[in-house]
């Protein structure tokens, strides 16, 4: 089985709000991240991909960090392609995946060309829902649950 790593997390503190970066965050069942605006919900916690955002940063000649996607949680070492009712275990936590997250308008502000670039494929990332109570922290490892 295939083990990855948290990288790093951010909460989202107003809806377009700016993105604080943590060290560690509380996940709250069938709410999402403590502190985050998005709550409730099949949308309560975003993911992307350490090296798909990498790829896309080199397709695109760009050099964003990876805050710049606005979602919760920055993976490496775990595929989120087509993962749809899967359940990812990060740290003691699990989160179900419910779908791929869609680039947005502001994907476009960031870099010109950034959105089109993430669509298709689960460029874009992917976000579900919380399954149980907890504290993740970066460097948790990361797995599916088969």
């Amino acid at each position: 089985m295939t083990t990855g790593r948290l990288e790093a997390i951010w909460l989202k503190r107003m809806r377009r709000g700016p993105m604080d970066p943590v060290e560690r965050a509380a996940l709250k069942a069938n709410q999402g991240l403590v502190g985050n605006a998005n709550q409730g919900g099949k949308r309560q916690v975003t993911l992307i991909e350490q090296e798909v955002w990498q790829r896309l940063m080199a397709e695109m000649g760009a050099d964003l960090d990876p805050s710049a996607r606005r979602a919760n949680l920055l993976l490496s070492g775990i595929r989120l392609a087509q993962t749809h009712n899967r359940v990812l275990r990060i740290g003691a936590c699990r989160v179900q995946i419910w779908g791929e997250t869609k680039p947005c308008e502001q994907m476009e502000a960031a870099w010109p060309g950034l959105k089109d670039a993430m669509y298709g494929n689960w460029s874009g990332g992917a976000f579900g829902v919380v399954l149980d109570d907890g504290e993740i922290a970066v460097g948790d490892p990361v797995e599916w649950i088969e």
